[in-house]
């Protein structure tokens, strides 16, 4: 049965006031048309876990969309502080827990694989341990040195962007792989959102790029640049342009809520938002296509 619907269809009826919502991607395949249209249905008292918080989490919560964001490293990658999200915790606004990047993915496989908890081995961040009571040390039960413990992190809603899916579900994605695969498996529920939608059989016919299965989703959606000014690996560019221009923007609430106003709130979907970049921006984030070898699967 085809799991495609609306990217609004999907917000409406598999995100809840109130949930925890992991929205993947390291640096790529960021879903921010998913957290556009969170923002603009008025979703409240989130709790928003990331690896890399990047820029979707500083418009959410100067939204008024979050409650607590779990993570680990925060930032505008290649720019400075998450202006809006740093303020609000500093005043004491926004609950947190910090975990180091292997932490934090330690804690999706331990939800991915049902477990309570999974062991690491010890990091440098001892300061970490001291600031976030959930990161405990344990005796090694076979006589060597104490190890780190995270527990399960089972997002109610994991959003996934890839390059391409089917209608049920099965996702190719490529480039530079995060967190996609542990997030979609630790999660009660999970949405794709895919540049493409294809026949099942290209799917099938590169199986091993298939990190993400229909098994485990429950709502496809076609949206064509929803990682934007994130990118897509063959698609479209990393808009370096505007991650400099939201360090301007974010440095006052009257800028940020007049960016929320025209680009969120404004537009009625990621279609109306691509078409309202215009030509020059689309322009500059063409990539040139370059196409890996072919690979033999045989027959049999």
């Amino acid at each position: 049965m085809s799991k495609l619907i609306s990217l609004k269809q999907a917000i409406s009826e598999y995100v809840n006031d109130g949930d925890v919502v992991y929205a993947a991607g390291f640096t790529h395949l960021i879903p921010f048309a998913a957290g556009h249209e969170i923002i603009r249905q008025g979703k409240k008292n989130l709790t928003l876990a990331r690896a890399t918080p990047d820029l979707i989490y500083d418009q959410m919560v100067a939204a008024g969309c979050a409650k607590k964001v779990i993570f680990s490293y925060m930032g505008n990658p290649g720019v400075g502080s998450l202006r809006i999200v740093r303020a609000a915790l500093e005043k004491g606004e926004l609950e947190w827990e910090e975990y180091s990047h292997f932490g934090m993915i330690t804690r999706l496989q331990a939800g991915a694989a049902g477990l309570p908890f999974l062991p690491m081995n010890q990091t440098g961040a001892t300061s970490l341990e001291q600031s976030n009571p959930l990161i405990k040390r344990i005796p090694d039960p076979y006589g060597g040195k104490d190890v780190i413990v995270v527990p399960a992190l089972n997002p109610d809603v994991a959003i996934v962007h890839v390059q391409r899916a089917d209608k049920n579900g099965n996702a190719h994605l490529w480039g530079i792989i995060g967190e996609q695969k542990e997030a979609a498996f630790a999660a009660q529920k999970v949405i794709l959102t895919a540049e493409e939608i294809v026949d099942e059989s290209v799917i099938r016919s590169d199986p091993n790029r298939t990190m993400i299965p229909a098994n485990i989703v429950d709502a496809v959606c076609h949206v064509p640049y929803a990682s934007h000014p994130s990118y897509s690996q063959g698609y479209y560019d990393r808009d370096n342009e505007f991650y400099l221009a939201w360090d301007k923007i974010s440095e006052s609430q009257e800028s940020v809520k007049a960016y929320l106003d025209e680009w969120v709130y404004g537009v009625e979907d990621r279609a109306a938002y691509w078409e309202k970049l215009g030509a020059k921006t689309h322009d500059r984030l063409k990539v040139e296509a370059q196409y890996s070898e072919k690979i033999n699967y045989g027959k049999y």
